[in-house]
């Protein structure tokens, strides 16, 4: 495992919940482990829907549908875009979520708004757009480009007498493993990007030999793939980079 990690991601993860707190509710209760009741009663209910993927440059899954029919997620766009360019406008790229170990099913808004119904879709991805945005905002302004990341929400209650539940902000939010960062210095469209992501440690592995199929280790056998300390400690080493520019100061750990 990466040292520090959870540490590291929950830290990036309050940041952002306070910092985006005024868009969206969010399921915080404490970080504090001698603040957390007793007993925490689960008042949220997780959507048993897609995940919400927000686009702002062509890369990654996304890059390789482009290639092959000049679509995202089934959307057309536009002729001779290169890979990581900006995309004309941030757009929502539902999947479905996987099972652990497998991977994330790209599907179109269309087929997220027939899961969970178009409405409801609708009001998730007009949140999710002002997210991404907002963030994306910032992190420019920090020496990041935000070029993708993923929400995930959950109902509860409405809190404010409307008949309609209200929606909330779960799980991590706009860490290094649910989004992509790019330092903006060395950003250059038509290849790929240096990331603060941990598509460092993938881009690793695939070099190693691993690819679809192979999940559970060299071969198949079962064992797991192990990880160069080099890598370990280049990704830590990255988490902690982003977190610094994005407070504007020192990381904690």
């Amino acid at each position: 495992g990466i040292p520090d990690k959870g540490k590291i991601l929950t830290r990036i993860s309050l940041f952002w919940f306070e910092k985006l707190k005024d868009i969206v509710p969010n399921h915080l209760v404490t970080a504090d482990i001698d603040e957390m009741p007793e007993e925490v009663r689960e008042h949220r209910n997780q959507l048993d829907g897609p995940l919400y993927a927000l686009r702002g440059y062509l890369t990654g899954s996304a890059w390789v549908e482009y290639k092959k029919s000049g679509t995202m997620h089934g959307m057309p766009l536009p002729d001779g875009m290169v890979e990581s360019q900006q995309l004309p406008q941030p757009l929502v790229t539902p999947s479905t979520k996987a099972e652990q170990g497998a991977h994330d099913e790209n599907i179109s808004p269309d087929r997220a708004g027939q899961l969970i119904g178009s409405e409801l879709f609708s009001r998730i991805a007009a949140i999710s757009l002002r997210l991404y945005s907002t963030a994306a905002e910032y992190a420019y302004s920090c020496g990041l480009i935000l070029a993708d990341t993923k929400f995930e929400f959950g109902l509860i209650p409405s809190t404010t007498g409307v008949s309609e539940d209200e929606i909330i902000l779960v799980d991590e939010v706009l860490t290094p493993d649910s989004s992509r960062y790019w330092p903006l210095d060395q950003y250059a469209p038509g290849k790929p990007q240096p990331s603060f992501d941990k598509q460092y440690v993938r881009d690793w592995l695939v070099s190693v030999g691993y690819r679809k199929g192979l999940e559970s280790g060299p071969g198949g056998n079962g064992e797991g793939w192990g990880v160069d300390e080099t890598v370990i400690q280049g990704t830590r080493r990255r988490y902690l980079e982003a977190e610094e520019m994005l407070k504007n100061g020192s990381p904690q750990a």
